[in-house]
């Protein structure tokens, strides 16, 4: 995917999914499920597969989603970059934004992660091009960290000018409370791994979060 389309893709992006701690081959039909649902961005996350595996499963996903879709790689900018991946999603205990930006090539998509406006933009700052914001609501997923609420959200997306994807906790019962506080954009982990149906989960949200 060239500079142009990368950065177009993200300014049009609304429904961002993000793989579970899963068996690959798991990962790989939810993954597929969301794109065919009409996910936007697919962020490959996984805690504990080892290095070697994780590659290999980026470069799948890669051809799964065939250029239809932003794909990006959270945590490993060098996974990122030899699977072909679009972008990685950097956190607070990764390598930093800057140098992400000194390594990577012109185009190339990184993301932050921030709860509040002042890390934000410090976020912005240092080379994000987007942010991921939450918890939005409460989730298993991030217990350790109260939920901001959609209104926390929409404070962050207030305060820069890159896109800006609620996360923590989404999902279709909760998306109208999104889309009233303003939010467009939106990632999910949790509803669409444990769902019967994560294409049907997928194509519902992103309609929500057009209409």
């Amino acid at each position: 995917m060239t500079t142009d389309r990368r950065s177009a893709g993200l300014a049009a992006a609304h429904l961002y999914a993000i793989t579970p701690d899963a068996d690959p081959d798991r990962v790989v039909e939810v993954a597929a499920a969301a794109v065919r649902g009409g996910a936007d961005v697919l962020q490959l996350r996984h805690k504990v597969l080892p290095r070697g595996r994780l590659l290999e499963l980026a470069c799948r996903l890669r051809v799964v989603i065939g250029g239809r879709t932003l794909l990006i790689v959270n945590d490993h900018l060098d996974i990122a970059l030899l699977a072909g991946a679009d972008g990685v999603h950097l956190g607070a205990d990764d390598l930093s934004l800057l140098a992400a930006r000194r390594l990577a090539p012109a185009g190339f998509l990184v993301g932050a992660s921030a709860s509040t406006p002042e890390a934000a933009r410090a976020a912005v700052a240092e080379g994000a091009d987007y942010i991921g914001c939450g918890p939005a609501f409460p989730t298993p997923i991030k217990a350790q960290k109260p939920a901001i609420g959609p209104q926390g959200v929409a404070a962050v997306q207030a305060a820069v000018d890159v896109p800006v994807f609620a996360i923590g906790g989404v999902e279709p019962s909760n998306v109208p409370r999104l889309v009233a506080a303003g939010i467009r954009r939106a990632c999910m982990i949790r509803a669409l791994a444990e769902a019967a149906d994560p294409e049907a989960v997928a194509r519902a949200v992103r309609a929500a979060l057009t209409s």
